[in-house]
C-alpha cells in the first residue's frame, strides 16, 4: 500500500513539473513572438517612409541638420534628404515660395518676411543656439573679457584699435555677416543691443570660412555658433562678455544672453515624411547627440523668449 501511494505521489509530482515547464515554455515563446512582432512592426513602420526632403537656410544650424539627415537616412533607406546653407533669409524665402520643404532659420520668420508670408509658415523650434564672439589668438593674449558696451564699440566701428580695450596696438577688424544672415540678426539683437554691425570689407555667411578668417587675420573679431567651436582651435579664442563664458551651461541657466531658438519652418503643416524627420531631430535620443555638437536642448532652458 505504501509503495502504491509513493508511486502515485511521484507520478503526480512529475505531472505538475511537466505542466509547469510546458506553461513556462508557452509563455516564453509568446513573449519572444510578441517582441519579434513589435520589432517587425517598428521596422515596417520605419521602412514605410519613402520620398525626398529639401532643406536650406541657416549656416549655424547646417551641421546639425546634415548630421540628423545622415542618421535618419541610415534608418530609412528609401528616404533622400538634401541639405544646404545660404543663410536664414534665403531659407525662409525659399520655403515661403515653395521651392524647398523646410527652411532653416536662426530667427523668427516675421523678422525676415512680411506678415502675410510669415503667417503661412509653421515654426518647429528644434533646438537652442548660442552665439559666441571669437578673436584672433594674438589679441586673445591680452583680451579675455569684454563688457557689452565694448563689444558694441568693436562691432560698430566706435572702437578702432584693440589698445582701447586693453589689447595690443592692433587695428580692429570686425568680420561681418550679410544682411540676410540670421546669425547676424541674433547677435545684433542680443549682443549689440539692437545696434547694427559695421559692414567691413571682410564678409561671409559661411561659419567655417568666418572661423578661418578670424584665425588668419591679425586684429580680427567675429561671432559664430558654439557648434563650430566644439574642437579646440589654437588660432581662435572665445571671449567672455561681462565676465560670462559663452557655454551651453551658461545659456541654460540664463547667465549668457546671446542665444536664440533654431527654427525649421514648413509652409503649412509638414507632410508625413517631413514630420517624421522633424520629430527625429527633436527627439530625446538625438538631443543627446545635439548637445555634443554644441546645440542646446530647448526643454533644458531655465529662461524663455
Amino acid at each position: 500500500m505504501k509503495k502504491r501511494i509513493s508511486a502515485m505521489i511521484l507520478a503526480l509530482t512529475m505531472l505538475l513539473v511537466a505542466c509547469g515547464g510546458a506553461n513556462n515554455g508557452t509563455n516564453n515563446t509568446g513573449n519572444k513572438e510578441g517582441e519579434n512582432a513589435a520589432n517587425n512592426n517598428t521596422e515596417a513602420a520605419a521602412s514605410s517612409l519613402e520620398g525626398s526632403i529639401t532643406s536650406a537656410g541657416s549656416s549655424a544650424l547646417l551641421p546639425l541638420v546634415e548630421d540628423a539627415a545622415k542618421s535618419f537616412q541610415e534608418e530609412n533607406d528609401k528616404v533622400s534628404i538634401s541639405v544646404s546653407g545660404g543663410g536664414s533669409g534665403a531659407g525662409l524665402k525659399q520655403v515661403s515660395e515653395g521651392a524647398i520643404d523646410i527652411g532653416n532659420s536662426d530667427v523668427f520668420a516675421e523678422e525676415k518676411l512680411d506678415e502675410a508670408q510669415a503667417k503661412e509658415l509653421v515654426d518647429h523650434k528644434v533646438c537652442v543656439i548660442t552665439m559666441a564672439p571669437v578673436i584672433n589668438k594674438a589679441v586673445a593674449e591680452k583680451v579675455t573679457d569684454l563688457t557689452q558696451d565694448q563689444m558694441i564699440g568693436l562691432f560698430t566701428g566706435k572702437i578702432k584699435n584693440w589698445s582701447e580695450v586693453g589689447g595690443p596696438d592692433e587695428k580692429v577688424i570686425p568680420i561681418s555677416r550679410p544682411s540676410t544672415s540670421g546669425t547676424r540678426a541674433l547677435f545684433e539683437k542680443y549682443a549689440l543691443k539692437g545696434e547694427k554691425q559695421i559692414d567691413g570689407s571682410l564678409e561671409t555667411d559661411d561659419s567655417g570660412t568666418l572661423l578661418q578668417t578670424v584665425a588668419d587675420t591679425p586684429g580680427a573679431i567675429g561671432y559664430l555658433a558654439l557648434s563650430y567651436l566644439t574642437e579646440e582651435n589654437p588660432d581662435v579664442k572665445t571671449v567672455k562678455m561681462d565676465g560670462v563664458e559663452p557655454t551651453l551651461e551658461n545659456t541654460y541657466n540664463g547667465k549668457y544672453p546671446v542665444w536664440g531658438y533654431e527654427h525649421m519652418y514648413t509652409k503649412g503643416e509638414p507632410n508625413e515624411l517631413a514630420k517624421a524627420f522633424l520629430d527625429y531631430i527633436m527627439g530625446d535620443k538625438y538631443g543627446e547627440k545635439a548637445e555634443k555638437m554644441g546645440y542646446g536642448v530647448a526643454s533644458k532652458m531655465k529662461v524663455e523668449r
